[in-house]
């Protein structure tokens, strides 16, 4: 199995500074500020690429689920919302919110709730996690 990089980049103060997160593979580079990460300030910010990180594996751990109970889906959109917040002991990322719909010919309701549970806490990115709540939303489209 690959060993995916990313890189980060920062110059100056923790406030003042700024810096470039960047994807080993060269698909991604882009600007963050305390701003950007904190507060509502424009460019990137980790917790961003980890959302997107986190939706991209629950996505295909749904697909791996719902294939292997016999019922290839037509479609699966994720968006995860990812939480920082200050704490007592720093910041720290306190949850991740999915958000699903899909759609999968001839499954149930059930069998689809059952596959999501299990692509929640069976996806890499989750048990990365283990230490975020993380909360799933997944809705079963016509």
């Amino acid at each position: 199995m690959p060993t995916s990089t990313g890189k980060g980049h920062w110059q100056g103060t923790l406030r003042e500074g700024r810096g470039t997160i960047a994807l080993g593979t060269g698909a991604y580079e882009g600007p963050y500020t305390f701003a950007s990460r904190f507060e509502t300030g424009s460019g990137t910010n980790p917790e961003e690429l980890l959302a997107a990180a986190h939706a991209g594996c629950f996505s295909m751990a749904l697909s791996g689920q719902l294939t292997k109970a016999g019922h290839a889906p037509a479609s699966i959109e994720t968006v995860a919302h990812v939480t920082v917040e200050q704490t007592d002991a720093g910041f720290r990322i306190t949850k991740s919110h999915l958000v699903c719909q899909a759609r999968v010919p001839g499954i149930d309701e059930a069998a689809f709730r059952q596959a999501a549970d299990n692509a929640k806490t069976g996806c890499p990115v989750s048990q990365a996690l283990g230490g975020v709540a993380i909360t799933l939303d997944a809705t079963l489209l016509d």
